[in-house]
């Protein structure tokens, strides 16, 4: 198959590497953005969901494991994506053809559309909840109008240089007042859980409904959920390596912490909402708020990526421009769609990506000549077959043995059949390429 000239790239720079001069990014940088990345009232919330189905010790296991784990394989990605130099749809284009990933890109902007009016709903909630609980305004309109607000901050941080935002707002200021807010959250639930009765709480064991291999599942799907983004801020790294340890370490911190604080908070308080149950801890108010600011870089961080992503099926738009464009929709739509409802879909698209990138891992993982593959051929036809009976496979393990879970023996799958076939792929997409 005749290779597609590469001049049908030179205009967009989601699919051609990033200059060796706009890496600016070291290890500190990856690791404060993937620190403050991976703090979010809904891994807290999902930390909850462990209790009491597992023990406290069987649960805290599962949540160090899973990060782990989970953290790992995105390191491993933001590795691929710095070592290239190409975003996550320029990865997409490279392993599954560059007329085929557009599928998978598209899918991509639709979840991150999603998940970002979902934060949107997030931010406004909390918000409303802070303004209740102190005694400030109330009214119909309310809701209405902190949604406008948070959308317009989105809208002004998207008209702006993501990398001033990570190394000079992020770094230096965000992620301490956000370390600061989780130490203080989790000395008064430590306070609360030493009065209740610390060996109590320890030795509680699991009332079952739950098995650890799903326990796992649940909490390693917080960091496979950032796979199709992690990519487009990675290759702004000087280095692949130094890319691999700040995103593992600033991630596994983040997801380890959050779980664990949401398993706190569900052993020690009765209440099921998460934005009620900080705000009895005494000092909650300051730090929930700090938290809903913290949320903010998890919208930004979607839109960006969303913003790269369009911009490689349209180029015509700027980076910029696609961002902006988004935000605005984003903040339409929270403003209109029960989210709730809207979740199980969003967890189905997740699930498209989690065979996507055991394909992407296998097949791209230690090669030197990644960039080249974005224009070698239109359709990879192995890696698109695997990919669907990946995506078969997560869906037949969750209803057929959800005890399994669905991510791991899906990720196994994909990645084993795509790295038997490697040899040969690489060797047609050579054969393509003359």
């Amino acid at each position: 198959m005749a290779s597609t000239p590469l001049s049908s790239t030179s205009g967009n720079t989601a699919l051609t590497p990033l200059p060796q001069g706009d890496r600016l990014f070291g290890w500190r940088d990856h690791a404060a953005l993937w620190l403050s990345l991976g703090v979010g009232l809904l891994v807290m919330q999902v930390g909850a969901y462990l209790v009491p189905a597992l023990g406290t010790q069987a649960a805290l296991t599962v949540i160090i494991c899973g990060s782990v784990l989970g953290a790992g394989l995105l390191a491993w990605t933001a590795k691929i994506g710095c070592d290239s130099g190409l975003s996550s749809a320029g990865l997409m284009h490279a392993t599954y053809g560059s007329h085929f990933a557009r599928l998978p890109v598209l899918l991509n902007i639709v979840q991150l559309i999603g998940w970002t009016t979902f934060e949107l709903v997030v931010m406004r909630d909390g918000t409303l909840a802070i303004a209740r609980q102190s005694g400030g305004f109330a009214g119909a309109l309310w809701p209405l109008l902190t949604t406008l607000l948070w959308g317009s901050v989105l809208l002004s941080l998207l008209a702006g240089s993501m990398i001033k935002l990570v190394r000079k707002f992020i770094g230096r200021y965000g992620l301490p007042l956000v370390i600061a807010s989780l130490c203080w959250l989790s000395w008064q639930f430590l306070s609360r859980a030493s009065a209740q009765g610390l060996a109590e709480l320890w030795y509680r064991p699991g009332a079952g409904g739950m098995s650890t291999l799903s326990a796992l599942d649940l909490v390693i799907a917080m960091p496979v959920s950032w796979l199709p983004l992690v990519a487009d801020f990675a290759r702004h790294g000087r280095n692949g390596n130094s890319a691999l340890r700040g995103t593992w370490l600033g991630y596994a911190i983040a997801n380890i912490w959050c779980y664990a604080l949401g398993l706190l908070v569900a052993l020690t308080t009765p209440s099921t909402d998460m934005v009620a149950a900080l705000l009895l801890a005494q000092g909650g108010l300051i730090a929930l708020g700090l938290i809903l600011i913290d949320e903010v870089d998890n919208a930004y961080g979607d839109l960006y990526s969303g913003s790269v992503a369009g911009h490689s099926l349209q180029p015509g738009w700027s980076v910029r421009r696609w961002g902006m464009a988004l935000a605005v929709l984003c903040t339409a739509l929270a403003l209109v769609l029960p989210m709730h409802s809207l979740e199980p879909f969003l967890l189905m698209l997740s699930s498209v990506f989690v065979p996507l990138y055991g394909v992407i891992l296998a097949r791209l993982a230690g090669q030197d000549h990644v960039a080249s593959l974005v224009t070698e051929r239109r359709v990879n036809y192995s890696a698109v077959i695997i990919w669907l009976l990946g995506v078969a496979c997560y869906h037949l393990c969750a209803q057929l043995a959800p005890s399994w879970g669905a991510a791991l023996p899906t990720l196994v799958l994909t990645f084993v059949l795509a790295w038997a076939t490697r040899a040969r792929s690489i060797d047609s997409g050579v054969s393509a390429a003359a």
